[in-house]
């Protein structure tokens, strides 16, 4: 006969369920950097951010471009994205449940 472990009813159901893990939000926060790099740099081959020829910002446009494209694309990835980190993310886990399987 196998005895299970007793709960205190005073415990919350919430405390009970196993939630994610620090390593699974380290690794989803890594997709989603990933995700956002890769949109910031489709942004810049799409021309997202290039000074215009009239009424430009100037040199200080050009400079600060690149910091434009980051945010967009993280605006993007914060709001959904392209679903590309949740892949990358399933694709982190999947190589570490593989290495710690092997």
């Amino acid at each position: 006969m196998t005895l299970l472990p007793t709960i205190p009813a005073s415990t919350p159901v919430a405390d009970i369920s196993p939630g994610p893990s620090r390593d699974d939000d380290a690794l989803r926060t890594v997709a989603r950097e990933l995700e956002a790099s890769f949109l910031a740099e489709m942004l810049k081959h799409t021309g997202f951010g290039e000074s215009r020829e009239s009424f430009g910002g100037g040199a200080g446009e050009d400079q600060f471009a690149s910091l434009l494209r980051a945010e967009h694309a993280r605006a993007l990835v914060d709001r959904g994205g392209i679903g590309l980190a949740e892949s990358l993310f399933r694709a982190l886990v999947a190589r570490d449940t593989a290495e710690g399987a092997g």
